[in-house]
């Protein structure tokens, strides 16, 4: 381990490890398994490439993200660490210059996607090289039915027959107890330490809502608390991603689509403009995101509801990387519930994999409607434990109101019943409130004894007790109709009047945060909290520093220095070379690179010592 300090130290920077790292290290160091779940922006990448560094021969890891591969093997250069890549962009004269490093043993980390890695051509390549150790990051992968399945992860059971003395790790940042046995099990790790660590991402504010006009809802949240600030929309639909990105655009924002309909020149070049460039808002289906090392991602926004926790908090995960306050906010409605339960039902799974995905689809919703802290919630899904209340969740800053919901809730079921249980919420709303539509004047509804008789509640007000009663199971939807609302044993203490219910009342007006709270929040969500005013100059001096060497160099400016390196650098003001070396994230390589731009930063400012 003293090398292993060492390495952090003179390549990396750091005095220190974070908790788990060491014992992780030391394991792949000892020749060791392990399956290591930490949370995003954890330091999971040191545990490998220390380790690999340390021991004789090559680390390779296991990437799904080709498109990633070059910012991360430019990033090890950076560091002056010897590290490349092998996947289908390269040309043949590329390959063969790879190859030949790689059998010279000129190159100490390699980076390689799934599929390459399982060809026969591949296996034997690294057969005739000495393997320090296999990393098979993103290993959620493995899951089957997860929510980022890689048919190609299933195959990498072959490295432990191929390469039997070669420590081999898995890691993750999203594996709830099921998908950590799943990953054992297909990965051949059954002997392997297990290093799991908390999940809480305490830097991450959650904010669930239910849709009133989400568009609305969005402007709102982006000019209120991330003007200037890059993050993430995600939606369901190519066609959603395409037309919010466009309206995006049309407010003033610069907004970019990322879907798998787009042709691959556009997605990367989209993704290389969200990882190097400021202000980036990315618009994307679950396809964008994997893998995203972007530190200063400050919020992720929900449009549609995920079909369950695990991909919500896979994706929230990618917001605040760098530690700094970051806010991902949900918005979600009745036709959510439906349209994912229809996904479910179709799915080709057999009957088994759809009752898990019920099951999961039912968590999610439960966090959705949850009136307590919802961090609690998000991490006992996971089995942690977080025993007093976040204090920064919607539910914790605002906690909701509740109200007794029992007679509201019988109108609503009797009048399902009462009109066949043959329509969706939008017709049994009309009923309630006595609207003379076409469709009730069609089909006589306007006798039914439930006409008429829920006007003093809202439409909104309706959509939310519908909602509720849905995703607490009291209600169905036809899944295999036009999604029409059909009773189930479970509402019938309600109709009896033998259950009294109590409901959560909406509050959409600010997506769950009172405008005072809002305001508060933007001014925390600019990163610059802790940057005083009079360094606020000096702030914008290295910042510009940093992006005139990114472009340079052509890699994203987090690659030079993160933020929390250059805030450093504000705190110690180094004013040479040697103190310079004192600055958290300044390893030897950096600091001969870089040190020198740096330093006639400083000499710009005159600050009292």
């Amino acid at each position: 381990m003293h090398q292993a300090l060492h390495i952090l130290e003179h390549t990396f920077g750091y005095k220190t490890f974070r908790p788990q790292q060491a014992a992780v290290i030391k394991t792949l160091v000892n020749g060791g398994d392990a399956l290591v779940i930490m949370p995003t922006g954890g330091g999971k990448s040191l545990c490998y490439q220390i380790p690999a560094l340390v021991r004789d021969g090559v680390g390779v890891v296991v990437s799904p993200l080709i498109a990633l591969m070059q910012d991360q093997v430019a990033a090890l250069r950076g560091l002056g660490v010897n590290a490349g890549f092998i996947n289908s962009t390269l040309s043949s004269q590329e390959f063969f210059d790879t190859e030949r490093a790689l059998l010279a043993g000129a190159i100490k980390v390699l980076y390689v996607a799934p599929e390459r890695l399982i060809q026969p051509r591949m296996l034997d390549l690294l057969g005739r090289c000495h393997i320090a150790l296999f990393a098979i990051d993103e290993a959620h992968c493995v899951a089957q039915w997860g929510h980022d399945f890689r048919s190609d992860y299933l195959k990498l059971d072959v490295l432990q027959h191929y390469f039997p003395r070669v420590p081999r790790m898995a890691l993750t940042a999203t594996a709830d107890v099921r998908t950590q046995q799943e990953i054992v099990a297909r990965l051949g790790l059954q002997n392997a330490a297990q290093f799991i660590s908390g999940f809480d991402r305490p830097n991450i504010q959650y904010r669930i809502a239910p849709k009133d006009k989400p568009r609305n809802q969005l402007l709102r949240f982006l000019r209120s608390e991330q003007q200037g600030n890059s993050g993430i929309v995600y939606c369901l639909s190519r066609d959603k991603v395409d037309k919010t990105a466009q309206w995006l655009r049309e407010q003033g924002f610069n907004a970019l689509a990322y879907h798998a309909g787009l042709p691959n020149p556009f997605r990367e070049k989209h993704q290389r403009q969200f990882l190097r460039d400021d202000n980036i808002i990315m618009v994307a289906t679950i396809a964008f995101g994997m893998g995203i090392d972007k530190p200063d991602v400050r919020f992720v926004a929900h449009l549609d509801m995920p079909k369950s926790i695990e991909a919500y908090y896979q994706e929230t995960g990618r917001a605040g990387r760098d530690g700094e306050p970051a806010t991902a906010l949900l918005l979600y409605g009745f036709e959510d519930v439906i349209k994912l339960r229809q996904m479910t039902a179709n799915s080709e799974g057999n009957e088994v994999f759809r009752r898990q995905e019920q099951h999961r689809l039912n968590a999610m919703l439960g966090l959705c409607e949850i009136a307590s802290c919802r961090r609690q919630v998000l991490l006992r899904y996971f089995g942690d434990v977080l025993d007093v209340p976040c204090g920064n969740c919607d539910n914790c800053l605002t906690p909701p109101e509740t109200w007794d919901a029992t007679e509201a809730c019988r109108m609503a079921l009797s009048c399902v019943y009462r009109s066949g249980q043959r329509f969706g919420s939008q017709h049994v709303i009309d009923i309630l409130r006595g609207e003379q539509t076409d469709k009730i004047k069609q089909y006589g509804h306007t006798e039914l004894t439930t006409f008429g008789i829920g006007k003093k509640l809202s439409e909104n007000e309706w959509r939310s007790v519908l909602r509720q009663l849905t995703a607490r199971g009291f209600l169905d939807v036809d899944l295999e109709g036009f999604g029409s609302l059909l009773l189930n044993d479970s509402c019938r203490p309600i109709l009896r009047g033998e259950q009294a219910i109590h409901l959560r009342r909406d509050n959409t007006v600010t997506a769950g945060v009172s405008r005072g709270k809002a305001a508060k929040l933007a001014k925390l969500s600019k990163g610059e909290h802790n940057v005083s005013a009079e360094d606020l100059p000096f702030w914008f001096a290295l910042r510009a520093c940093r992006k005139r060497l990114a472009e340079e160099f052509g890699v994203p400016p987090y690659v030079i220095f993160h933020d929390s390196t250059l805030k450093d650098m504000l705190l110690k003001k180094p004013t040479s070379l040697l103190a310079m070396r004192s600055v958290s994230g300044v390893g030897d390589a950096k600091l001969d690179k870089f040190g020198a731009a740096f330093l006639d930063v400083m000499r710009d400012f005159e600050y009292p010592r």
